[in-house]
């Protein structure tokens, strides 16, 4: 007779999970010591997250796989007799809240208040170990007042200017995109949120001069435990150069024309030259018998994204303008073209066309049967029938002839400044940082207008908070929905407040640093509390998502080295180590989407199974770097592990 086994019984997580929650909130187990207070005496450990977007569609299971990892990094440092800082804030300002309030009347505030709540009940369920003390939003004035006076920093240094900008304005939206927001579609480019249709155009906007600290930005990743693959993106995106600028002069005129070009050794193969459609000499260089046609191929190329007008696979487009150059090297006259492969904000927004060495030029040079002169050959081995753009022994190039390119290089750069038609230059892809939105729910910029110029407010008119409004669309004519509130637009004084309001890269530029001391109301934080939590080389500890691998790193390193330089903080790098967390995946491996109905919440999770369960399987799903999908079966797995422990 076959005895059957007692079942097993099962962990019984809806009594001790809440019981010690509680205990744990009571207690206030896990706030950390300020220094000078009881505890600070302990070696110091700042562990953080990323803070998250208080989203409608609350936290998924990804969100918690980053924080259960850093929640076990925290309460290991604890039990060794750590001091440990592990906070949790919200990124709370964005198009998303205000798109909601477009469409429902409903007040951003409103909607972002409700999010908040949900995310800090739903984390708080999870029995993370955050001191909730140091809770930030960067929507509370209380915070962004110290993001306006970060601005005015910028400002009083010089790094903060207005530009007229080509730029992506989108009218659904209302609002100016950055690049990385355009996606490329066969119907042309569209926003990323929303899907609208987008076209360039130029506005006024204030920029920041991240340019500035390029090289910096650069040489100290070398300081930072990061990972590498993230390193050389960051390298990339900032993408440093050498090479010699060029002066070609326009024939029949005083003007010049002058060009970047990383390879000056390859100056006496150039056979014509290329402007942006954008760049401002196009129109006085265009001849009356071009111009209909040069106007047609501008304004075409106005709706393309910039990754559409660089696609390498994508055939080559162009119109002459019927003005010509001297190459200043041989004398030669040479045609100028417009064409989009050209970017206005890439080098000077002007190409000397070398097709025998330049596999973009050599497409164009062949769709419009333009000469091809080759002036560079391999070290061994013959010339293909395409571009030969590696290294190689110059010749066909006059007092070149038989040099390696590096020295070709270095003697072209040489005759160029003896000569005076160039000089060597250093170049960067990295852009200065377009940072206007025209929106409502943003920071207000702390500047009004007066006859034309900025005027920056005093410190003790901040914070300055955004005015009560029921209507959130903004005008057709693209001006900010700011413009509307005319009591809040025009001052007393004649002067006019700035109507665009900071991006949502803004507040979550600095958080990590009023995370150290939140509740300071005279600074952004103390300058001892900052030497304390960002000693030995920053927050110890920094977890998130790789979408954020470029931009937000790179725009709160930039802050925080301009804080360097007003000694307003003590180390030049932020976080000292970073690890990025792979996405998980639906159970169908396709990345977890509303509309695709994979979405994982982990409030059923919880009512069934509990947080100590989820917490395991999210740790037993394979290393934190590495995507993975979701797994019903595995999660019974965790659920039995805990069930044979709690035996």
């Amino acid at each position: 007779m076959n005895v059957p086994m007692p079942t097993r019984a099962p962990y019984p997580f809806a009594t001790i999970e809440p019981r010690w929650q509680k205990a744990w909130a009571e207690a206030d187990c896990f706030r950390a010591a300020q220094p000078k207070q009881p505890g600070s005496e302990k070696p110091k450990k700042y562990i953080l997250d990323m803070f998250p977007y208080p989203s409608g569609a609350g936290l998924h299971v990804g969100h918690l796989e980053g924080y259960t990892a850093t929640d076990i990094i925290a309460r290991y440092w604890r039990m060794r007799g750590h001091n440990v800082l592990h906070p949790m804030g919200w990124d709370a300002f964005g198009l998303p809240a205000e798109q909601h309030a477009v469409q429902t009347g409903t007040h951003p505030r409103v909607t972002t208040a409700k999010n908040i709540q949900n995310f800090r009940r739903q984390i708080q369920a999870m029995g993370f170990s955050y001191d909730w003390s140091r809770e930030i939003d960067t929507t509370d004035p209380a915070y962004f007042r110290w993001t306006q006076w970060i601005f005015l920093k910028l400002y009083e240094k010089g790094l903060a200017y207005v530009a007229e900008a080509p730029v992506w304005y989108c009218p659904a939206l209302g609002t100016v995109l950055a690049n990385e927001e355009i996606l490329t579609t066969p119907e042309g480019p569209r926003s990323e949120r929303g899907h609208h249709p987008v076209e360039r155009r130029p506005m006024r906007q204030w920029m920041l001069k991240i340019t500035a600290y390029a090289e910096r930005l650069l040489q100290d990743l070398d300081l930072l435990d990061w990972p590498e693959s993230l390193k050389e993106m960051q390298r990339n995106w900032i993408g440093k150069s050498e090479g010699a600028e060029v002066d070609f002069p326009v024939t029949d005129s005083s003007q010049k024309i002058t060009i970047y070009t990383t390879r000056p050794d390859t100056l006496f193969g150039a056979t014509y030259l290329v402007l942006a459609p954008e760049h401002p000499l196009l129109s006085s260089l265009t001849t009356p018998e071009n111009r209909a046609k040069v106007e047609e191929y501008r304004q075409a190329s106005s709706s393309k994204s910039d990754l559409e007008r660089t696609e390498l696979a994508k055939n080559k487009t162009g119109t002459p303008l019927g003005s010509f150059v001297i190459n200043p090297v041989n004398g030669e006259k040479i045609p100028i073209w417009v064409a989009d492969y050209v970017l206005a904000s890439v080098g000077t927004g002007a190409v000397m066309a070398v097709p025998a060495h330049d596999n973009r030029d050599f497409d164009f040079a062949q769709a419009y049967h333009l000469p091809v002169r080759h002036v560079v050959r391999p070290i061994s081995g013959k010339m293909g029938e395409k571009a030969f753009v590696e290294d190689g022994v110059n010749f066909d190039s006059g007092f070149l002839d038989g040099l390696p390119t590096p020295q070709a290089k270095a003697q072209m750069v040489d005759w160029l400044v003896k000569n005076r038609h160039g000089r060597a230059q250093t170049r960067y892809k990295l852009r200065d940082w377009l940072f206007s939105r025209q929106r409502y729910w943003g920071e207000p910029f702390p500047i009004v207008w007066r006859d034309g110029h900025p005027q920056p407010l005093q410190e003790k008119d901040l914070p300055l908070t955004l005015p009560e409004m029921e209507d959130y669309q903004p005008s057709s004519s693209g001006e900010p929905p700011l413009g509307k509130v005319i009591s809040w637009k025009n001052l007393s004084n004649g002067s006019v407040r700035e109507l665009n309001t900071m991006p949502q890269w803004a507040g979550s530029c600095w958080y990590y640093l009023r995370f150290c001391d939140p509740q300071n109301a005279s600074a952004p934080f103390g300058q001892d509390a900052e030497r304390y939590w960002m000693g030995n080389g920053g927050v110890d500890l920094y977890v998130g998502g790789a979408e954020h691998a470029v931009l937000h790193l790179l725009y709160a390193r930039f802050w925080h080295k301009v804080l360097f330089d007003l000694k307003i903080v003590s180390h030049p790098e932020p976080f000292q180590r970073l690890v990025n967390q792979g996405i998980i995946l639906g159970e169908d491996n396709r990345k977890m989407s509303k509309s695709v109905g994979n979405v994982v919440n982990p409030d059923d999770v919880i009512a069934e199974h509990g947080a100590d369960a989820l917490r395991v399987f999210e740790m037993f799903m394979g290393p934190l770097e590495q995507m993975k999908p979701w797994s019903s079966k595995g999660m019974e797995g965790s659920v039995r592990f805990l069930a044979r422990i709690w035996r």
